[in-house]
């Protein structure tokens, strides 16, 4: 059995946040009913590498979902949904604040209706302050967030991916988890907000804010972690990635360059004087690397037990060895997109990896299924679909 079997999702999303969320959740046992607009759905569809009029961003978002087209704007389409949140148990959106109230459809009002319904709703910003009605996609998320200042030194970098819409999908699964354990004990549903910002912080405080937790003035300032293991390491013919983070680990490092004299150096010996002449120490281990090629270098590491790896290509990351035993990924054949990689659930249940949902859904390829399933009788489906109320 699947964690989340027997739960069922209404999604209102566009772009990542709360598709991924629903999706992971789907992933596990849910159904997700996705409600799209009756004109172009959601713009994901039709962002990057597309066949079969739907892009592989949407797929990897969005498997295992029941697409339905309903004209929420409508009295008709917002009396519809309200009739189906009866019957569901989690309801996501990631909407700007005010904007599901406007269409009936919000957090007090449905729960009246449904008292057990776990109601999420997802925000750039959240639902007071300055910017609470403010756009939010994830490079705007990035520099509000610090995500950007934490990538250079002294300078901003962004990261080329969605990390912060992506991490609050993760951080909504793991609230709307906790509200159904509430639920369980109390039998009340929830409301939960969520914003991208306070999410994305809350991802980086750990570590990219060490240097803006402590307060009193007699603090001692150290090099980030980010400093000490996220550089290149520049060797002869390339370069890789290594990660000593312990005594016996750095010592492994100066086996591997024969360098073992560098341990009882004062300079060096201790965590505190390595810390004090982080610069000449990092000169000399770059001098050391440059004498050797990258293989040469990784075979030489890994003897001493240092963590380390060459910095791997996408094609690479698919191709290795581990990833197969770990069976990762899966091939399947989509309807409308051909054969097309899929990843499997990371989390492992009694030992097993979940098999992935079914294939993400055309624009409204289950209207009618879904309708008829919550209730909705044929007639007034096609009393609906003349009025343009769904599709």
């Amino acid at each position: 059995m699947k964690p989340f079997e027997g739960i069922t999702i209404i999604e209102f999303s566009t772009m990542i946040t709360a598709s991924l969320a629903a999706m992971m959740m789907g992933e596990q046992g849910a159904r997700v009913i996705k409600v799209e607009p009756t004109d172009t759905g959601d713009p994901m569809r039709y962002i990057g590498t597309a066949k079969g009029g739907i892009s592989s961003l949407f797929a990897n978002c969005n498997r295992g979902k029941e697409s339905i087209r309903i004209n929420i704007k409508d009295d008709q389409g917002q009396a519809l949904i309200q009739e189906m949140t009866r019957s569901v148990d989690i309801l996501i959106h990631n909407f700007r604040p005010g904007v599901m109230d406007r269409f009936n459809l919000g957090s007090d009002q449905l729960r009246a209706e449904n008292p057990r319904l776990i109601y999420m709703a997802i925000s750039g910003f959240g639902s007071e302050g300055p910017l609470r009605d403010a756009p939010a996609y994830d490079p705007v998320i990035q520099a509000h967030s610090g995500m950007t200042a934490a990538q250079g030194a002294g300078s901003h970098e962004f990261i080329r991916n969605l990390m912060c819409d992506k991490m609050t999908a993760y951080t909504a699964w793991q609230a709307i988890t906790s509200g159904l354990y509430v639920r369980e004990r109390t039998g009340e549903g929830q409301h939960i907000d969520l914003s991208m910002l306070d999410a994305s912080m809350a991802f980086l405080f750990p570590d990219a804010y060490q240097n803006h937790t402590l307060l009193d003035e007699d603090i001692e300032l150290q090099p980030l972690l980010s400093d000490l293991l996220y550089q290149l390491t520049v060797t002869s013919d390339g370069a890789l990635n290594m990660a000593a983070a312990t005594d016996r680990q750095r010592q492994g490092v100066l086996r591997a360059l024969g360098k073992e004299s560098l341990m009882d150096d004062p300079r060096f010996n201790t965590l505190e004087s390595l810390m004090a002449n982080f610069k000449e120490y990092s000169a000399i281990m770059k001098e050391a690397f440059l004498e050797l090629s990258t293989e040469e270098a990784l075979e030489k590491l890994k003897a001493n037990d240092v963590p380390c790896a060459r910095c791997h290509t996408l094609d690479e990351v698919l191709a290795q060895p581990q990833v197969a035993a770990n069976n990762s990924i899966e091939v399947r054949q989509h309807p409308l997109m051909g054969r097309m990689r899929v990843i499997k659930s990371p989390a492992r249940f009694a030992g097993e990896a979940l098999e992935p949902g079914g294939h993400c859904p055309a624009h409204g390829e289950h209207t009618d299924d879904v309708l008829a399933s919550m209730g909705i009788d044929a007639a007034r489906v096609e009393s609906l679909k003349a009025s343009g109320v769904v599709s």
